[in-house]
Order: structure tokens, then sequence, then C-alpha cells
């Protein structure tokens, strides 16, 4: 059995999703942000920098096994089942490739975005630094989607999971998809999927720590 410590957030989600496509059981623990992830001390013990998603995965022999950071979470849960990674080399490569481009370039300049135009909406400099940042990084998103179904080439994986998170809430950076007909479309496609409306349902009706 997994423990899952997360919240309903652009990162949060991700990790319920890709469990929910796997069938693999799992308890969600939903972290209260409003407190700070360091007031748990349960995060805080998966995860020492306290940020969600974190898990503990309790294998049959007795063993704990502690994950944190998103990338790293979906790369391990891709790893326990078929389905959401290729195993074709280029594929493979593929997602990797998108899943880190997710993690380290969308999804901090979709949230740095979000942060200055909430709290420093005077800050004009940093604004249009991350918003373009966000718009740019969206705008190579909708190009992939226009010459592929799904980001690897091949198959629905954790780097399309990776970003949906983030593209179906882009108004939380100050965005619109009206103008990335491909992205939208891919979106909705992803809405749609079973897995994906249970997972974002578990996480926002977990247990609250």
């Amino acid at each position: 059995m997994m423990d899952v410590f997360t919240s309903p957030t652009p990162n949060g989600i991700k990790v319920p999703i890709a469990l929910e496509e796997l069938g693999i059981a799992y308890r969600l623990h939903q972290v209260d942000l409003s407190r700070g992830g360091a007031s748990v001390p349960e995060l805080r013990a998966v995860n020492p920098n306290a940020k969600i998603p974190a898990i503990v995965d309790k294998l049959a022999d007795g063993q704990s096994v502690p994950v944190f950071e998103s990338g790293a979470i979906l790369l391990y849960i891709a790893g326990l089942k078929p389905g959401l990674i290729p195993t074709s080399a280029v594929a493979h490569a593929s997602t990797l490739s998108w899943l880190f481009l997710q993690v380290a370039g969308l999804g901090p300049n979709f949230g740095n975005a979000s942060y200055f135009l909430r709290n420093d909406p005077a800050n004009l400099v940093a604004i249009e630094r991350f918003h373009s940042e966000a718009r740019r990084h969206l705008a190579l998103l909708d190009q992939r989607l226009g010459e592929s179904e799904w980001l690897n080439g091949e198959d629905y994986s954790i780097a399309d999971i990776a970003h949906f998170s983030w593209v179906r809430s882009a108004s939380y950076a100050g965005l619109s998809l009206l103008d990335y007909h491909h992205a939208q479309a891919w979106t909705s496609r992803i809405e749609q999927r079973e897995a994906v409306r249970r997972g974002i349902e578990r996480c926002q009706t977990g247990n609250s720590i």
C-alpha cells in the first residue's frame, strides 16, 4: 500500500492521476497548505524540503520507499506497472524529455507568473519575464500536440499527466487556452479519462493532515 501526501494543486494532482491510471492502491493524505508543509511532520519525514507531493511505498517485504519531487514520483510509479511509459527507445526518451521540460520549465514559469500577478502586480519586470516564458512553453506544447496526439509521439504517458496538471489551470498563470487549439483539445481529451477524474476527486476529498 502506498501513502500519498498531496493537495489539490497543479503539482499535487499528478500522483493520484498516475496511480488511478495504473490501478495502484493508495491512501491519500491531503496536506493543508495554508499551514505550510514544514508544519506537517508526516510530510517532513518523507520530504526534507516539506513540499507536496511525496509518497511512501510500503513493500511486501516490509521495506518503506520514500519518494519526493513530482517528476521522480511519476517515474517511480511508471516503473511499477506498464502503461504510462513506453518501452521503445525513441518514445521512452521523448517521454523523459517532455517530463523534465515540465518540471524544469513550464511548471516553474506558470507558478512564478501566478505568484507575481497575485502578490506583486507592480513588479512588471518579473511579471513580463515569467508570463512570457509561460506563454513560450505553452506555445511549444501546442506545436508538439499539433504534430502528435500525445507528447512522446506514441501514447499517453507520465509526460502528458505532468503537463496536463498545469495546463488545465492555465488561468492560474493569467493565460488562456483559446489561442492554443491543440493544447486545448488535448486537455479536453485527458479531462474525459475516468482515471483522471477519480484522481482529481480523491485529491480534493482525501483526509486532511
